[in-house]
């Protein structure tokens, strides 16, 4: 598929994902559902991608859907699991967090509404002093508990900040998505590819079997119902990625102070 609403630069085995409507603030069209459903679909199988870093181009990340975009539009709605677009779009968050790559999104600008929702289902998020996200679909007569946002912001936030935000639709700036651990640092704008590299380097230094059991273990346990059954999945990634080739050369690397060698798993 050719992307026009969206770009991906291959950076070894990371990818950089740029929402690409900085003109409209990278507002959410049919197309880039279309585009964004293809390009997270695929990484469900992708051994090759490992990292993916998500941002948008110019001032903004993404200002939410484009309004203008739904009512002109002359395509039939998608399908979308028999809720149409709703349902389209919706589809996109859950294979963001179905696939196995972390993701990391890099916050400049307005994130509202729907490109609020790409953010909080990012694995790690790093603001830009100028960001400032919000839960816009209140404002719009809608209920705010729409594309995941009644699932994930109560999980990094909490219940309380996030009655707040969702019933007000208020703007949380940087430096208090900072403080209430819904980003995990700010630096200035022009700042954020420099401040995404760490992390991708780190995750990259993982094993791919070790980064991915991780990011899926870690979203089943937070929903575990029991310490025993967040366990029972602990031990089965252990023994999963002890059984792997990777596990003794992390090993020899460890003892010998070296970075590891790692294969695909």
């Amino acid at each position: 598929m050719t992307y026009r609403t969206i770009t991906v630069e291959k950076r070894g085995a990371a990818d950089w994902l740029t929402l690409n409507r900085p003109d409209l603030l990278n507002a959410i069209s049919l197309e880039m559902v279309d585009e964004l459903s293809d390009y997270f679909g695929k990484l469900y199988n992708d051994r090759e991608t490992r990292v993916v870093v998500m941002r948008g181009a110019g001032r903004a990340f993404c200002a939410g859907l484009d309004i203008k975009d739904r009512q002109e539009s002359d395509r039939p709605d998608p399908f979308g699991g028999g809720f149409g677009f709703q349902g389209h779009l919706a589809d996109v968050y859950v294979k963001m967090r179905r696939c196995p790559q972390p993701i990391v999104a890099l916050v400049q600008g307005a994130a509202c509404g729907g490109g609020f929702a790409f953010v909080l289902a990012a694995d790690i998020r790093i603001a830009g002093e100028s960001a400032r996200m919000n839960a816009a679909f209140i404002k719009l007569g809608l209920s705010s508990c729409d594309m995941g946002v009644s699932y994930f912001l109560p999980r990094l936030v909490g219940t309380s900040v996030a009655s707040e935000l969702m019933l007000t639709g208020r703007f949380i700036h940087a430096q208090r998505a900072l403080a209430t651990g819904l980003v995990s640092e700010v630096v200035p704008d022009d700042q954020l590819e420099a401040a995404a590299e760490p992390y991708v380097a780190d995750m990259l230094a993982a094993s791919p079997k070790g980064l991915r059991m991780t990011k899926e273990g870690l979203s089943l346990a937070v929903d575990a119902p029991s310490l025993e059954a967040a366990m029972a999945i602990e031990n089965r990634n252990q023994l999963m990625t002890a059984a792997s080739p990777n596990f003794a050369e992390g090993m020899r690397a460890f003892l010998e102070k070296r970075a590891p060698n790692y294969i695909p798993d």
